[in-house]
């Protein structure tokens, strides 16, 4: 079954230096039909105006991915960690106990586009961890890359959670099969572009929930960045 969450039914919200787009319930967007798919409870998609940011803020108790799209994020936070995450890198960090961040675009002049994406634990507390990675483009060319799980196959990054995160870039005309547990769940974001899965147009910011389904079918019909949720 596929269940499909356009992009104009989505939680919205423009503060002028952020224009965010929310798939599940967030912040002052509250909608009892959209409070999680499983254990992924936010997806948002961020655009942050150029030197604007959100300034230091604490977490807890949340697995959070961010996939840049395009421009640079500038990332702080009490761990001690400082760095610069850029288009083709995921960024990883597991709240934990507690953890303080800050994160701002890099840039004065370029615009920053992004997901971030925050997954409930299988245990509350514990140390908070950090990690970054690169997925190489050929190996998210027209296909999907294992970028965070929870025994870190395929150097993926570690999650506290029966999760996997695949990253795909899917060229206009390409075809990308994706074999699935139809025991599980997933969940499709397409960030930018368009595709069709099976008889269904999906274009930038639709989602799709799927259940029971053993294979994924993805056809291109415009250059289109994608990420995919496996969820027990």
């Amino acid at each position: 079954m596929i269940t499909l969450r356009p992009s104009g039914e989505r939680g919205h919200a423009n503060h002028g230096w952020l224009d965010a787009h929310h798939t599940f319930s967030f912040a002052d967007y509250h909608d009892p039909a959209h409070m999680h798919f499983g254990e992924l409870r936010v997806l948002n998609q961020d655009r942050i105006a150029p030197g604007a940011g959100f300034p230091p803020h604490g977490h807890r108790d949340m697995e959070i991915v961010t996939w840049v799209l395009e421009g640079a994020l500038q990332h702080r936070d009490s761990m001690g960690n400082g760095s610069v995450i850029r288009p083709g890198e995921a960024q990883f960090m597991s709240a934990g106990s507690g953890v303080q961040h800050s994160e701002f675009n890099a840039s004065d002049s370029e615009p920053l586009h992004l997901l971030q994406m925050w997954v409930l634990p299988a245990r509350r507390g514990g140390a908070p961890r950090y990690d970054q990675r690169k997925v190489p483009e050929a190996a998210r060319r027209d296909r999907f890359a294992l970028a965070v799980s929870p025994d870190g196959a395929e150097s993926s990054m570690l999650i506290g959670q029966d999760a996997r995160l695949f990253v795909a870039d899917l060229a206009a005309g390409a075809a990308l099969d994706h074999a699935l547990d139809p025991t599980r769940r997933a969940w499709l974001h397409v960030a930018t572009g368009r595709v069709r899965l099976g008889e269904h147009e999906l274009g930038p910011g639709d989602g799709a929930g799927i259940a029971g389904e053993s294979l994924l079918e993805l056809r291109g019909l415009e250059p289109a960045q994608l990420v995919l949720w496996d969820l027990a």
